[in-house]
């Protein structure tokens, strides 16, 4: 669920994404049978925002962040979220790629020359469900802000 300040009072927006991709009991299963199987989309974020966005999500009661990747040419990381997550995510700050039918699926090694693993996949096979991390990016960008515009 994604929720923006708007003129002091806080209106909450469900999209196509968030609706399909509600959380379930263990967070991050993506949605069909056998996880490595399926092909997974991917959410790019400033390395910043995205850093901050891990560590929320390690903290929460439950830890809920599957696979990260750490692109330091381009300084940004990379969240592998279930496949058709591209289709309504509309994040401000970031960008999901549908990567259905280019073969990304949850690798053991680095899918992209020139990037490694934050969090490197487990065996378990879990992405990040992309309700959470949507909530987990918009607590990053406020608490960057807050420390940006501190002092």
């Amino acid at each position: 669920m994604e929720t923006s300040a708007n003129n002091g009072s806080r209106t909450t927006a469900t999209t196509a994404t968030t609706a399909r991709h509600r959380p379930t009991q263990d967070s991050s299963a993506p949605p069909g049978d056998g996880a490595a199987a399926e092909p997974c989309d991917l959410v790019t974020v400033p390395a910043r925002q995205g850093l901050e966005a891990v560590d929320i999500l390690r903290r929460a009661s439950s830890p809920a962040v599957g696979p990260v990747l750490h692109d330091g040419t381009c300084d940004t990381l990379g969240f592998l979220v279930p496949p058709g997550t591209a289709d309504g995510w509309d994040m401000p700050g970031s960008a999901c790629t549908q990567t259905s039918g280019r073969g990304l699926r949850i690798p053991a090694e680095v899918p992209v020359t020139g990037s490694g693993w934050l969090l490197p996949p487990d065996d378990g096979g879990l992405v990040t469900d992309p309700a959470v991390l949507r909530e987990a990016l918009d607590e990053a960008a406020r608490l960057i802000e807050a420390a940006d515009n501190c002092c």
